[in-house]
């Protein structure tokens, strides 16, 4: 496995992988790898020839009053477990070779950004399309894999490649949990005991909210009110929202049709969780 901090050297040894026509897998992380971070390795390794993995937290995504810097960062570890994933190349920049300054230019992809985590959140998105256009138009990926438990992530990736012509291929892979249901992610460590204990309560919601709209439940208030009710059991959870939205338009539903799906955002403490599951599949 190679490791990679400057721009030119990625895009040298990148151009001699397309002379001999291989597939370049991307996959985009800001590093502190957990189990779903592997799992997007892994789908990248199946579908290409090389695997690049980005490491690169982006300043650009995050809010003034954000975790920015104690975002957990552990650079060997994170080198190990993709090195033992099959990784090939580690793109690991820092700030000044992504945002040599001066730096003016952003992507933000409209309407979808504004909704859901971009309702409190209002710059993180742009931050989110204009780093992974930049990875885009460095790697020259032929595919590039996320996470669908940041499913509205995904959503305006594929809005954006769709927008600007990008010859990409975006695989979307299946959230990640650990044993008791809770979406695995890098701010997990963050839960004190008690909060990572009730943290649980998110998933269960999630999953009565799934086997309601499977016993035949399709008005979208009567789940919205599901999902709160059992959240709301957990005494140290605080709903910031609860959305039923259409998989493609983001856009909120009143009655549940094939690609609706359930997102929700709870604070636990300082931290906040995010988790979704689609209610009727396609």
């Amino acid at each position: 496995m190679k490791i990679f901090r400057t721009i030119k050297n990625l895009r040298n040894e990148l151009a001699h992988f397309r002379r001999v026509g291989k597939t370049i897998g991307l996959v985009p992380t800001m590093g502190y790898f957990h189990g779903g971070h592997l799992s997007l390795m892994d789908v990248a390794r199946k579908d290409s020839d090389v695997v690049v993995v980005s490491l690169f937290v982006n300043p650009t995504q995050f809010g003034p009053n954000e975790d920015l810097e104690r975002y957990p960062r552990d650079f060997e570890r994170d080198r190990q477990l993709a090195e033992e994933r099959g990784v090939d190349i580690i793109f690991y920049p820092d700030v000044k070779e992504m945002y040599p300054e001066p730096f003016y230019t952003y992507v933000y992809t409209e309407k979808l950004s504004k909704v859901l985590c971009g309702a409190s959140r209002p710059i993180h998105f742009r931050g989110v399309t204009t780093i992974v256009a930049k990875l885009f138009n460095i790697v020259q990926p032929d595919i590039a894999v996320f996470g669908q438990k940041d499913a509205q992530q995904a959503i305006i990736i594929k809005q954006m490649v769709k927008d600007l012509n990008f010859p990409i291929k975006i695989i979307v892979a299946p959230i990640i949990r650990e044993k008791d249901g809770l979406a695995m992610s890098s701010r997990n460590k963050y839960l004190s005991f008690e909060e990572r204990e009730q943290a649980v309560v998110i998933n269960r919601a999630l999953t009565e909210a799934y086997k309601k709209v499977q016993s035949g439940v399709k008005n979208a208030k009567d789940i919205e009110y599901l999902i709160r009710k059992i959240i709301n059991e957990a005494t140290l959870a605080k709903i910031e929202y609860i959305k039923i939205v259409d998989d493609s338009t983001l856009e909120n539903v009143e009655s549940i049709e094939a690609g609706t799906f359930a997102a929700v955002a709870v604070f636990f403490g300082k931290t906040r969780l995010i988790d979704n599951v689609i209610l009727l599949k396609e």
